[in-house]
């Protein structure tokens, strides 16, 4: 097949996923983090090129067709068995062989960038009030062992060597400020101390650390945590899915960039953002 096929092709398919995903270009840019008109060029006649190979990826995640299809490689137009069940494992979280299998886990991914989407607010840079509010009633971990993780973190983190990218909704940092949902038993002493704390560690430890905020209205994403090139862990809850093949990580990989790049809070703004939201809480 020619270049000139294959880039017909690749529009159609790419108009056809859309359709049957029911969205238009401006939702998938925002999704994908694509600039609408390049987009707009992508599904244009006059295109006479493929996109490159991270903007494809980004399509495909985003409209769960897989890069195969999308190119004109395959005929097969999902993600396919072998992308969803191909080196994956299923680990409980509620053991210690899990606990294991993280500080490991985090230990082989030295060097590398760590990516991590929390469930709420990221246990590592938690206070040891939160941790013991937040799983005093787990049916999972227990707070004594998730502060002894986090200490463990911590002194992964403070090494030179350490990339960590946290990326988290910006609601669920609202809704702890506010005192709602889970945290509606919390105290608002309690609730201040984690905003220093917080903005404390985000400021001593960047950029080993760096911390970003992005809006669930424009954005979604489950909890996974990517180790580097190495295997990436999606959170279900007392549950974790273990991805070790590359499809796998660079999927999540592009899904946690995307994550980034649509961020209303930036990593350098995330320290004065958590401490000028201190004051806002009142008094017990």
């Amino acid at each position: 097949m020619g270049r000139r096929e294959l880039n017909r092709l690749f529009r159609t398919r790419l108009a056809e996923a859309m359709g049957r995903a029911g969205i238009n270009q401006t939702n998938l840019a925002a999704q994908t983090g694509i600039d609408r008109s390049t987009l707009s060029q992508l599904l244009s006649q006059e295109m006479n090129r493929l996109p490159r190979a991270d903007t494809v990826a980004a399509l495909a995640i985003a409209l769960h067709v897989s890069l195969d299809w999308l190119l004109g490689l395959s005929h097969e137009d999902t993600l396919g068995a072998d992308i969803r069940t191909e080196g994956l494992e299923i680990t409980s979280s509620t053991g210690e062989p899990i606990e294991a299998s993280l500080a490991q886990w985090y230990e082989e991914a030295a060097g590398y960038k760590i990516r991590y989407v929390p469930a709420s607010l990221p246990d590592l840079i938690n206070t040891e009030a939160v941790t013991q509010y937040q799983y005093d009633r787990s049916a999972g971990k227990k707070p004594d062992q998730v502060i002894a993780e986090n200490i463990g973190r911590l002194e992964y983190i403070r090494l030179p060597e350490t990339d960590v990218e946290i990326c988290m909704p910006l609601q669920a940092i609202d809704v702890f400020v506010r005192g709602e949902a889970q945290w509606s038993g919390l105290s608002a002493s309690a609730r201040r101390e984690q905003l220093d704390h917080m903005s404390n560690l985000t400021d001593e430890l960047y950029p080993g650390l760096r911390l970003f905020f992005y809006d669930v209205q424009t954005h979604y994403s489950v909890p996974y945590t990517v180790f580097g090139n190495l295997r990436a862990a999606v959170y279900m809850g007392q549950m974790y899915f273990v991805f070790n093949t590359y499809e796998h990580i660079r999927a999540l990989s592009l899904h946690f960039d995307s994550l980034i790049r649509a961020a209303v809070i930036q990593a350098p703004d995330a320290s004065r953002y958590l401490a000028s939201l201190r004051d806002s809480i009142g008094e017990d």
